[in-house]
């Protein structure tokens, strides 16, 4: 893909379709170019339920990118989300013919091609198999296999899988659009890339992407993703029950939760009230403070509570899995006033919320360091990284060491994130483009 120097990463939600559109810098940080943003028509908890409406929307996120960056996109490294995605453990091995031979590259592959074999309900396909940890005849807790004598090779995987359909058809979204789908990347992963530091996915840190119809969460410790899941609520649902409780409008409800909402109720005096203009004439509507928050409140602690459920899940609880640096909350969601408080209150971790801005150059528009734009930054560089994997020869240095590892999916010395960013989705993203060229 010949574009100049700059890669985009399209990230497309319930609420909103962001472009963005970067290039790497001199001190590999990334620099934005353009950003277009659309409101987002025909996505519901993640998944498309309106093509047309959604190429619409895609469209004018794309012509804007391209307006505000002068440059021609097309294309495009995509998110996926949605309650269809699930993941799962999983332990396979291979015997080796040759066990005079070191182990290398080849066996990893045929040890991971074994596992996307595995028999998944009608509908589902295994979107990615990403290798935890290695065994090497019985041999525990090995990283890197690769140059090790040993006849029995197995290893646990995280499986992540989600419903063939709802990938076709963002593919399909894509293509209408006119443009190439570059790789799908799954959402709690790229916004895991863009806010979490290399420390904080050694200690162990959970992270939380409130965003408007999914909240999506990923788990890390010792720099490895250890648990993924998709929770089908969202910022959505809190403005949903501010709109039925006050009876008013869904904007002048969204209006509201990002203005006056808090999810601490104790800290509105009672009698703080906010009046809201009726329509067509009627009298204007009085909300309490207190009362909004209320509500707001009620709709946070589940979301929370769902959330705790699946890092407790993963086993918090147990000594050797605690998430030292705790919880990240980040997504348009995560923007709630006195959020951190209650998540703290509610799981009793350390909580921050996460900023895309670890990786942006010095200059960028303060605008896109807001949650709101994590994870279009983390499919930037997501999409940044497929771009200097194709062309090794502009920055060979810095990346043939890596090639060697990153196929494994397994993550390199102080390097993890770079290496299993590159392997995630890759081999898959290049069956479903054959898939999607076949389906026309």
């Amino acid at each position: 893909m010949e574009q100049g120097n700059y890669s985009i990463g399209l990230d497309i939600g319930t609420t909103k379709i962001v472009a963005i559109i970067g290039k790497e810098n001199e001190y590999g940080k990334i620099e934005v170019l353009g950003i277009g943003r659309s409101k987002s028509l025909g996505v519901h908890r993640g998944v498309v339920n309106n093509i047309t409406q959604t190429i619409g929307s895609i469209q004018q996120a794309i012509e804007q990118a391209e307006a505000d960056s002068g440059l021609k996109i097309d294309e495009v490294v995509v998110g996926i989300a949605g309650q269809h995605i699930r993941s799962l453990h999983h332990s396979d091995y291979i015997t080796r013919s040759d066990s005079e031979q070191v182990i290398d590259e080849d066996d990893l592959d045929k040890l991971c091609n074994q596992v996307y074999k595995l028999v998944m309900l009608p509908g589902e396909e295994i979107i990615h198999v990403l290798p935890q940890e290695y065994k090497v005849d019985g041999q525990a807790e090995i990283k890197e296999p690769i140059g090790m004598y040993g006849g029995r090779l197995e290893a646990n995987f995280h499986v992540v899988v989600g419903q063939v359909s709802s990938i076709k058809n963002i593919g399909r979204c894509i293509k209408s659009a006119g443009l190439d789908l570059g790789s799908i990347t799954l959402e709690p992963l790229a916004s895991a890339n863009a806010v979490l530091s290399q420390e904080e996915k050694e200690a162990g840190v959970a992270l939380i992407d409130i965003g408007g119809g999914t909240t999506d969460l990923a788990i890390f410790k010792d720099g490895i993703i250890r648990h993924t899941a998709v929770i089908p609520f969202g910022g959505n649902v809190i403005t949903e029950d501010i709109k039925e409780g006050c009876s008013i409008i869904e904007k002048q409800a969204e209006l509201l939760k990002m203005k006056f909402g808090s999810a601490w109720p104790g800290e509105n005096k009672d009698n703080e009230i906010v009046s809201i203009p009726g329509l067509r004439g009627r009298e204007p509507k009085e909300i309490t403070l207190k009362n909004l928050s209320k509500i707001i409140h009620a709709r946070v602690v589940e979301i929370i509570e769902q959330v705790y459920v699946e890092i407790k899940n993963y086993g918090h609880e147990e000594q050797k899995k605690k998430l030292i640096a705790g919880i990240v909350l980040t997504g348009g969601g995560s923007q709630l006033k006195h959020l951190k408080q209650l998540v703290e209150y509610i799981t009793g971790m350390d909580t921050r919320i996460g900023f895309p801005n670890e990786h942006l150059a010095g200059d960028s528009d303060t605008e896109i360091a807001s949650p709101l734009f994590a994870t279009a930054v983390g499919l930037l560089m997501n999409a940044i990284e497929n771009n200097a994997k194709q062309k090794p020869d502009l920055q060979s240095t810095e990346f043939e060491p890596e090639l060697v590892y990153a196929e494994s999916g397994e993550p390199m010395r102080g390097q993890e994130s770079k290496g299993e960013r590159k392997s995630i989705f890759e081999k898959w993203s290049d069956k479903l483009k054959d898939f999607l060229d076949n389906a026309e």
